[in-house]
């Protein structure tokens, strides 16, 4: 075989028996998982008991505007109308090249931490279609490690912001993968409504999948996630639609909530929260007490509806922090949505690795035989863990190939009668 990971641990979603596994892999893909593999390898990575999993996959990002924070100038005031205004400023100082090297860049971040499959939007509300063109040609760059999904994303209003139809179209011809859409920026709620309307009926003419940035708003009036359900309901598109933010769920009575749960579970829409910057940019209007503004995670989880978790912004208009860490982004998705239990731990790590991984419709993703051999080898003993600890990665596996390590997270001390390293795990006798 070209390598074998021993003694590796698997998280709960992937794991086909208990204990340790051997992980064969040959010409990019697994062929084998199986306890004390007989069999060589050109390679052989000893786990020693560590967690291997699937990639992670970051079902919502924007990487035509990542690492770009403070062109032309810094959010003052931290919200989400201000990044809009800022990032319209920014357009028409863009240059192909600038946004190539940018998201590059973050792409090696990305590879680093673990993270081979991305979701990304692009604006498509500039006429030159600069930013489809240069996340075009990474998507290529790109390809041989990672698999870059593009969304045509109408950031000003797809009937706000004149020609911008057109141009979504024009993005899709152009080979980017989905539809997207942004009703609760329209200038009107029926005009959001007819949005997603048009949007809907021009994926499902294409055949395309739609995702669509759907009430980030702390108006619980801002109901158009309704109105992508029924129109998916109704174009039959089940499994191919999924709403982005909906953080106006997170103020809305519960009695609406109840009716809206199930209507989203049989229409097969998927919900993609983005715990940083959703909990960053909401509320800001609020004196106190002070919504934390994330969508209902665990109440549509419990509904049957998939869920998963995006980063969304690392250093943009938007967000001035982030380094490509869906751990991290685990991390705050636990903490806000309140999901301390084992299962809804377990289920965080899930929202940012199997379950992106159904909406973004990523085949061959897992650890079994057929499966590519896209892993990664985390210093941590099981996926809360890893969480915990943000944990290092110790190996990146893309298509067979090692393609990034680290070092484990040590630190060494000098203390009289204590040990001389600490690793930050709970060592039991």
């Amino acid at each position: 075989m070209d390598l074998i990971i021993r003694r590796a641990a698997l998280p709960r979603s992937v794991a086909q028996q208990r204990g340790l596994v051997d992980i064969g892999i040959e010409s990019g893909r697994i062929v084998a998982v199986e306890p004390k593999l007989a069999a060589t390898a050109r390679e052989e990575i000893d786990a020693g008991g560590a967690l291997v999993t699937p990639p992670f996959v970051d079902a919502h990002f924007h990487m035509d505007a990542t690492l770009s924070y403070g062109l032309p100038r810094v959010n003052a005031s931290g919200t989400l109308l201000e990044g809009i205004a800022l990032w319209g400023e920014l357009k028409p100082r863009l240059t192909q090249e600038a946004l190539v090297e940018r998201a590059l860049q973050y792409c090696d971040w990305a590879v680093a931490r673990g993270l081979l499959a991305i979701r990304t939007h692009v604006d498509v509300c500039d006429e030159r279609l600069l930013a489809v063109e240069a996340l075009l040609e990474v998507k290529r760059r790109v390809a041989p490690y990672m698999d870059l999904q593009l969304v045509a994303f109408p950031q000003d209003g797809v009937l706000r912001s004149a020609g911008a139809f057109d141009n979504l179209k024009r993005a899709i011809a152009m080979g980017v993968d989905v539809v997207g859409g942004i009703p609760h920026f329209e200038r009107t709620m029926a005009d959001g409504a007819e949005s997603v309307r048009l949007l809907c009926e021009f994926a499902a003419q294409k055949g395309l999948r739609v995702d669509m940035h759907c009430d980030e708003s702390d108006d619980p009036m801002s109901r158009h996630i309704e109105t992508l359900a029924a129109q998916t309901h109704r174009l039959g598109m089940h499994g191919r639609v999924t709403g982005s933010h909906l953080t106006s769920m997170h103020s809305m009575d519960n009695y609406y909530v109840s009716k809206l749960l199930p209507l989203m579970r049989e229409s097969g829409v998927a919900a993609i929260a983005n715990p940083l910057i959703n909990i960053t940019l909401q509320g800001r209007s609020d004196t106190y007490p002070k919504r934390r503004g994330m969508t209902r995670v665990p109440e549509m989880l419990a509904a049957g509806i998939n869920v998963a978790f995006g980063h969304d912004c690392v250093m943009d208009p938007w967000y001035s922090l982030g380094s490509g860490d869906m751990l991290e982004v685990a991390h705050m998705g636990l903490h806000v949505a309140q999901m301390t239990g084992i299962d809804a731990m377990h289920a965080c790590f899930d929202a940012v690795t199997v379950n992106a991984a159904r909406i973004l419709g990523l085949e061959r993703y897992g650890i079994e035989p057929g499966c590519d051999a896209n892993l990664v080898l985390l210093d941590a003993r099981d996926a809360v863990e890893a969480i915990r600890l943000r944990a290092a990665r110790l190996a990146v596996v893309s298509r067979g190939k090692v393609v990034s390590r680290a070092p484990a997270a040590r630190a060494s001390l000098s203390l009289e009668g204590r040990p001389t390293e600490v690793d930050f795990k709970l060592h039991r006798e």
